[in-house]
């Protein structure tokens, strides 16, 4: 049974920080992609970033580029998001997911198989 655990998210002011990270269980974690969502009251759920786990290679949406950063610790299956330069529409609840992958990691959330509760960004003005 896979299971994703996400945490790191509360509430920061505008300009700061934070680190979200997943923690993958029942998951064969070399062998796909883990992706983080973003989904804000009224909105669609949208990527913000996935990597794949085997090659390593990562995406950034485009409203996030140069601000995020996506990263992995193979050793503890877990996948990091570092947050830069938050601004308060980055405000959302915040998913990891997963799927399996022999390819490139898919932008749409409806690919992905596996999600994790979900974690709540709030970043004030």
């Amino acid at each position: 049974q896979v299971q994703l655990v996400e945490s790191g998210g509360g509430s920061v002011q505008a300009g700061g920080s934070l680190r979200l990270s997943c923690a993958a269980s029942g998951y064969t974690y070399s062998n796909g992609c883990m992706g983080w969502f973003r989904q804000a009251p009224g909105k669609e759920r949208e990527e913000v970033a996935s990597l794949h786990t085997g090659g390593g290679y990562t995406y950034y949406g485009a409203a996030v580029t140069g601000l995020f950063t996506m990263s992995q610790d193979n050793f503890k299956n877990t996948v990091h998001l570092q947050m830069n330069s938050l601004e308060p529409e980055d405000t959302a609840m915040y998913y990891c997911a997963a799927v399996y992958s022999g390819g490139t990691c898919p932008p749409r959330a409806s690919a992905y198989a596996y999600w994790g509760q979900g974690t709540q960004v709030t970043v004030s003005s």
